[in-house]
């Protein structure tokens, strides 16, 4: 299997997990507060990275991060968006959106916000003007988020 296709299998994988994980904390927040979710979610989430770091860290023998560059302090507030995507999510599965409503939506928003970041260079990607043929390949996913909202409902 090429890198790309391994790529292309991780990030199916990843977005399946992410939709898995927006419900488990959807169910959690029904019966408790999106912010109690979140931040179990959190917790457990913490707990099983250090738990990687320390396998990961014995089994290639190293003790520090592969590149010896420093990151950006910007980089090091990931946590923040990530923590508000959980409550966000977690309240809007339990609204009329449901799961699959959700999951469009915040498909849309990654869409758009990644053409802008593209757009601008934020956050140090390389930069890649909105062109007709990026903005027309939104035009099947905003096509399907409408009928998943507008027209998905029992």
């Amino acid at each position: 299997m090429t890198s790309v296709n391994l790529n292309l299998l991780l990030a199916l994988v990843g977005g399946a997990l992410l939709a898995l994980m927006i419900k488990l904390n959807s169910s959690l927040a029904a019966l408790t507060t999106p912010l109690y979710a979140s931040w179990l979610a959190h917790a457990i989430g913490a707990s099983v990275a250090l738990l990687l770091i320390a396998v990961i860290t014995t089994i290639s023998k190293r003790d520090r991060p592969i590149s010896g560059d420093a990151a950006p302090k910007w980089s090091y507030l990931g946590g923040i968006p990530g923590a508000m995507v959980v409550i966000l999510a977690a309240i809007t599965v339990n609204s009329e959106l449901g799961l699959s409503g959700t999951l469009v939506l915040g498909l849309l928003g990654q869409v758009f916000f990644g053409l802008l970041s593209d757009h601008f260079g934020l956050f140090g990607v390389d930069k890649k003007a909105i062109s007709a043929h990026r903005v027309l390949s939104i035009i099947p996913i905003f096509s399907g988020a409408s009928l998943i909202i507008f027209f998905g409902r029992s």
